[in-house]
């Protein structure tokens, strides 16, 4: 996506291009049973901010995690996924 913005190399005057760099995405989310609970919109979105790796230290035991900032113009929640009903449980029967 960042090639989209910024074309190292190219001629002068047009390395910068902001006509198609922002899109629209859907974020799905879902739970540890692997089913979706909700999904969102996102209109024209781009990126403003990534972070690869963050600095590590070896002596520590944290988790490395990729970041990535998008900035958007609008975003709304997709009322036609709803989150899946749980089935009761049904206690075993003492004997």
């Amino acid at each position: 996506m960042a090639n989209l913005v910024y074309q190292s190399g190219a001629p002068l005057g047009a390395e910068v291009s902001l006509k198609s760099f922002r899109k629209d995405i859907e974020i799905e989310l879902f739970n540890e049973a692997g089913q979706m609970v909700s999904r969102y919109r996102v209109h024209r979105c781009w990126p403003s901010e990534y972070t690869a790796l963050p600095d590590l230290d070896a002596n520590a035991t944290d988790v490395s995690v990729e970041q990535i900032i998008l900035e958007n113009e609008g975003w709304e929640r997709d009322k036609s996924v709803v989150e899946p009903q749980e089935e009761a449980r049904i206690p075993p029967k003492r004997l």
